[in-house]
């Protein structure tokens, strides 16, 4: 595969950053246009929406500089997640941006914005851009040093090939993720008719009393399950890279993007282990359960839940802490400036336990599609793996990839 050396700048449109609404007088409201903070940069095929604010027309059409396009490349040039990378989809638009975020959009008719982004995430580039002010209190990368990056470019026609090939990896992993969030919902919905509305299978027969069906109990959680705490090694005793004996060490951050970017020894994790299908949440009410990618070590932002009274079915205390109700009781107990969290109040609150019979009448419906759901993460823990295998070897030729490969590899996903 012939190659050629280019710098950003020669092949862009436009090199530019956001802005801060509130420093030109905006607040941020609860619903409105997509403002894109760093946060919503993962590193992953898709946007994480918890990264997102919102602002209103009038900011956003003074924030001109940094209104987004489709395909922009956005990478975030400031902060811890330096170098993490993005690309602007049609379904994000209209959308903003602030000065964490570069805005790189390329010109369409010399290179392809996906191969771009793809780039951007190659290993060696990715750590070229951590290593950039490493060593300072608050790492960034200049719009200057961003357009002068070097890349070797194929043609335009292997770019889009290159990035066919793997965008089909990300187009599956993102059907695995809308079928979780469908199976996520489903679930949660009968949660909520059955246990916090009360329209349960011959609910029309059952009293209320004391605002809860006769028969039902209120139960602190922590008289249902042991809420174990995580540890904290030290930044010291981190490690960069595996190493034989070394596990994976999850912080809060991590149990959404399942990635973790630092390792720990054996002696620092023993105490702190995460298998498959434990359930965790993180001190600001984030639920998550664990798959393939997220056994390892966890940090004393997140507690594993051990349930004490075996009668309580895993997928009846899954859905019960990540419902709107218990939800609703972590974020008003949520506390601190800078990151809001329930800290030990989590373990005290109240919840309700219906009768063993309707709890296993739930479990019957709900576990198959907790189990479900932790079959299709580890498919994507595999895809991801695939993708990011393959993907330095598709860009350095050691891989020749053609139209008809890439109709092959659809096929074989599928």
């Amino acid at each position: 595969m012939k190659t050629h050396p280019v710098k950003l700048k020669n092949i862009t449109d436009k090199i530019t950053k956001g802005t801060t609404p509130t420093t030109m007088g905006f607040d941020f409201i609860d619903y409105g246009i997509n403002f894109i903070k760093a946060e919503a940069l993962n590193g992953d095929s898709e946007l994480d929406n918890q990264g997102f604010a919102y602002i209103n027309n009038a900011a956003h059409n003074r924030l001109r500089r940094s209104i987004l396009k489709k395909n922009d490349v956005l990478v975030t040039i400031a902060g811890v997640n330096i170098g993490k990378v993005g690309i602007v989809k049609q379904k994000y638009l209209p959308a903003n941006t602030n000065q964490a975020v570069g805005i790189v959009r390329i010109n369409p008719d010399l290179a392809n914005s996906n191969y771009v982004y793809y780039w951007f995430k190659h290993p060696l580039m990715f750590n070229h851009l951590q290593n950039i002010n490493a060593q300072a209190a608050q790492p960034n990368i200049n719009l200057e040093t961003l357009g002068n990056l070097s890349l070797l470019l194929p043609d335009i026609q292997t770019q889009q090939r290159i990035a066919s090939a793997i965008i089909v990896y990300d187009e599956l992993i993102n059907t695995n993720r809308r079928r979780i969030q469908l199976l996520e919902e489903s679930a949660r919905f009968l949660f909520r008719e059955w246990f916090v509305y009360f329209r349960f299978p011959g609910h029309e027969k059952v009293k209320i009393v004391d605002g809860i069906p006769e028969g039902w109990k209120k139960e602190k959680i922590n008289r249902l399950v042991n809420f174990k705490r995580g540890v904290e090694p030290g930044s010291d005793n981190y490690l960069e890279t595996y190493e034989s004996g070394s596990f994976p060490f999850f912080r809060v951050s991590d149990l959404m993007t399942r990635n973790p970017s630092i390792f720990v020894d054996e002696q620092y994790a023993k105490s702190a282990l995460l298998e498959k299908s434990d359930i965790v949440i993180s001190l600001d009410g984030s639920v998550g359960i664990v798959s393939m990618g997220l056994e390892g070590c966890y940090s004393t932002g997140i507690r594993k839940l051990i349930i004490k009274d075996k009668k309580i079915n895993r997928s009846y205390l899954y859905f019960l802490m990540k419902s709107h109700y218990m939800q609703g009781i972590i974020n008003a107990y949520a506390k601190g400036t800078t990151i809001q969290h329930a800290g030990e109040a989590i373990k005290h609150m109240n919840s309700i336990l219906p009768p063993q019979n309707l709890m296993d009448l739930f479990d019957e419906i709900a576990n198959p599609a907790l189990n479900e759901i932790i079959i299709l993460l580890d498919q994507n823990k595999k895809l991801a793996q695939a993708r990011d295998l393959l993907l330095p070897r598709l860009m350095s030729g050691a891989i020749e990839v053609s139209e008809s490969n890439i109709e092959i590899s659809k096929e074989a996903e599928t």
